[in-house]
């Protein structure tokens, strides 16, 4: 079986954005409605630009799926864009002032050229409905073992919510968060966020704001601590690093843990018996600073990853550039873009964290088919549930018989 793995193609206005999924298993049931679901609520937010009410996401399954379900080979998904003008060059001018904070600069002279209008067109946002996409496909595979991720904002500039998310409590949380408008799950604090976003768009600015994404369900022994790149808090900072504006990422406690000693900041390990048939083993703790993962795995407590996204690099008032061509100062091209995409790129974070959680879990439990996951993490559990599988004694026995050979 091959890893699980995403690629997505297209351009902020050419015809769609497609997105190859490999390495999935056969007999995953897709929920189309969930996928779509997911596309919207990407589209959605207060502080979203105009581009969102043209376009109306959903996904076209062109291969890879029968009768609703995975084949095991490739899956390709497209999104038609509403607003496809790449070759009007009336509607879709050359960009020869870069925008500060974007990828025009860099990407014009990376290809050779004074028209910063291809990587402008490739570096945008848009591209992002694919990795929702591949990572709502994701999501279906995670819930089919009681997997489950939920993703919103913790808020911007001064306006900040102290909510821990509990699996007990997701069920609220999740109605909180559809009913906020930028999707925070703290009501007051959600109006403040609303009323920075209409302050900075008066003043024709941006602003970013601070993602949160917490996976409940998840076994321990996900990643691995035997190579760098098999460190699975490594590959979920990176996913969310990749992320378009985004400029920093935080596992559990984060950047607090300079600012305490260790016994403030390592989670004490517990046993509950009552609590071995859960995917942590009966292995509790009072705290998750640790964010779920230790050495590049996880200890079986609730995954959680924090980003920050920069304020939005397009701004109506425009920003102190030059003209490629002629060298001279300029005031930056303004493109039609967000005040703050803070809320719809919670979406994105949270399901481009569903990914890489789903990829380390069909890692550890491969199998061509559904059925043959199943299979392995229910024999896994059940090993792990038996620990130790020798006696201390017997255990003792084997490592001096090593020792002596």
């Amino acid at each position: 079986m091959a890893c699980l793995n995403y690629h997505t193609a297209g351009e902020s206005h050419g015809p769609a954005v497609t997105t190859l999924v490999t390495g999935l298993p056969a007999g995953l049931v897709l929920d189309v409605e969930f996928i779509d679901a997911e596309l919207r609520r990407r589209q959605g937010g207060y502080g979203r630009g105009a581009r969102q009410k043209i376009e109306s996401d959903s996904v076209t399954f062109l291969a890879g799926v029968r009768l609703g379900r995975t084949t095991g080979g490739p899956l390709v998904m497209q999104t038609i864009n509403r607003d496809s003008r790449l070759d009007d060059v009336k509607r879709t001018p050359p960009v020869y002032r870069p925008r500060p904070g974007h990828a025009d600069l860099a990407g014009s002279i990376k290809w050779l050229t004074t028209d910063c209008r291809d990587a402008l067109e490739r570096a945008s946002a848009r591209e992002t409905v694919g990795r929702t996409a591949a990572g709502a496909v994701a999501r279906c595979l995670l819930r089919e073992f009681g997997i489950t991720s939920f993703g919103f904002v913790r808020g911007l500039l001064d306006a900040v919510t102290d909510v821990q998310p509990q699996q007990e409590q997701l069920a609220r949380l999740l109605e909180l968060r559809d009913a906020s408008v930028v999707y925070c799950p703290d009501e007051a604090v959600g109006e403040r966020i609303v009323a920075h976003i209409r302050d900075a768009k008066a003043r024709r600015d941006t602003v970013g704001g601070l993602a949160e994404v917490h996976v409940f369900g998840v076994p321990i022994g996900l990643g691995s601590c035997a190579q760098w790149d098999e460190k699975l808090d490594a590959r979920l900072a990176g996913a969310v690093m990749s992320i378009q504006a985004f400029k920093a990422v935080e596992i559990g406690l984060g950047r607090q843990c300079a600012e305490r000693p260790g016994s403030q900041v390592h989670d004490p390990i517990s046993y509950d018996p009552g609590k071995k048939d859960l995917p942590s083993l009966g292995f509790t703790r009072p705290s998750n600073n640790a964010g779920g993962l230790e050495g590049g795995m996880t200890n079986g407590m609730p995954i959680v990853v924090r980003g920050t996204m920069k304020p939005i690099s397009t701004l109506l008032k425009g920003m102190p550039s030059v003209d490629l061509n002629t060298k001279q100062p300029q005031q930056s091209t303004y493109e039609r873009s967000d005040v703050c995409a803070l809320p719809a790129a919670s979406v994105v974070m949270e399901n481009v964290v569903a990914f890489e959680v789903a990829r380390a879990f069909t890692e550890k439990f491969a199998g061509d088919t559904m059925r043959e996951l199943h299979s392995s993490y229910t024999a896994y559990l059940d090993l792990a549930r038996q620990l130790p599988l020798e006696t201390p004694h017997e255990a003792a026995s084997i490592e001096a018989d090593q020792t002596e050979a």
